[in-house]
């Protein structure tokens, strides 16, 4: 079974026991995280739209994260412009503990 859970206005495909980086989600290490997916699979059956309102993906934090810097320029010419930025995206790790349809 996996679902495909809507998280920091990014889509993921999770199963149970995975392990994901999701951008930064208030809580402290340890607590659990509830999603509402977007779809869910089991097997043969296929939940979409209202059908998969009613099912949840829980998860728990497991620490936190940073992604690599990002040196930015920008620079025009003849103007005397320019413009050094860094920028390093902070994210959780989570780990899937179960995908409940009802």
């Amino acid at each position: 079974m996996y679902a495909v859970i809507a998280t920091g206005g990014k889509q993921a495909k999770v199963a149970e026991g995975q392990t994901l980086d999701v951008e930064l989600l208030s809580g402290d290490v340890g607590s659990s995280v509830t999603f509402s997916p977007v779809l869910v699979v089991d097997g043969a059956n296929v939940l979409t739209g209202p059908a998969a309102g009613n099912a949840k993906v829980s998860a728990k934090i497991l620490g936190r994260a940073k992604g690599p810097k990002i040196d930015g320029f920008k620079y025009k010419s003849k103007a005397n412009e320019r413009r050094r930025f860094g920028h390093r995206q902070h994210y959780t790790t989570i780990q899937i503990t179960s995908i409940a349809t009802a």
